[in-house]
């Protein structure tokens, strides 16, 4: 992955731990590591940015599954200090009619019984768009969770433009006035990562259908002024776009272009 970054003028990535959309992970082959980090460190690729699979609900109502989370994601945990110093990120799951106060708990619990004073992995909250019964399509949520995590030195947010896009948040026309809300909800020091992903919907529609950059309703000008955006730019941005490595590579060139 690190060639195949290097391939598109990328200097980090984001890679799902296992099949996104089930929970077998392949055997950490320790030559590989050893390959990937030299590779890694040879390109500059720095940090990179793990995706827990879909299927993790965190606070189902059903126990088994929120068993699973937990066991998929404190292997994945395991899994990540083969690669030290790089970041976990998930969706927060749903609730399913049982109400965010308890779906926030559940979540809440489960990182608490996960993480470990040793770890060197940042593990990040997604900001999402609120569709069903999402947890963490407000700010506050991702808060409230925060706040229920005894080692939360080691969790920060991942801010999704397109979740927020349709959770309301309109980064277009108020990119400044959301920000601050981040900051005095948050706290602007806990965004570790951007998904740079435009939105196939209008503003508020909780659909969660990302669109290639400048082709959404969020559009090409709110991209460019994100990436170049004083609290921001220092940030790394992961694409998530419907792309193949040509519009993706396309896509970095246009940020790349607005950020010089």
């Amino acid at each position: 992955m690190a060639k195949d970054a290097k391939k598109i003028n990328a200097n980090t990535f984001q890679f799902f731990t296992r099949n996104p959309r089930g929970g077998n992970a392949k055997s950490i082959d320790e030559n590989d590591v050893k390959e990937f980090l030299a590779e890694a460190q040879s390109l500059d690729i720095n940090p990179i940015l793990a995706h827990a699979p879909y299927t993790l609900n965190a606070c189902s109502t059903d126990p088994k599954l929120r068993d699973f989370a937990k066991r998929t994601m404190a292997d994945d945990l395991v899994r990540m200090e083969y690669t030290p110093g790089n970041m976990y990120n998930f969706h927060p799951g749903s609730h399913v009619k049982q109400g965010t106060e308890i779906g926030i708990q559940f979540i809440a619990e489960m990182l608490n019984d996960i993480l470990s004073p040793e770890q060197t992995t940042t593990v990040l909250l997604e900001t999402m768009a609120g569709k069903g019964s999402e947890v963490g399509g407000f700010f506050e949520e991702l808060r409230q969770i925060l706040d229920l995590i005894e080692l939360n030195s080691h969790m920060g947010v991942c801010l999704d433009t397109c979740h927020i896009w349709d959770g309301g948040y309109d980064i277009a026309n108020h990119l400044d006035d959301i920000l601050t809300e981040f900051d005095n909800k948050i706290g602007l020091k806990r965004l570790k990562a951007i998904h740079l992903n435009d939105s196939q919907n209008p503003l508020g529609a909780h659909k969660d259908r990302h669109a290639k950059l400048g082709e959404g309703y969020i559009g090409l000008d709110t991209f460019k002024r994100i990436v170049t955006h004083p609290e921001l730019r220092h940030l790394p941005f992961y694409l998530e776009t419907p792309n193949d490595l040509d519009g993706y590579a396309h896509e970095i060139q246009m940020m790349r272009e607005a950020a010089d």
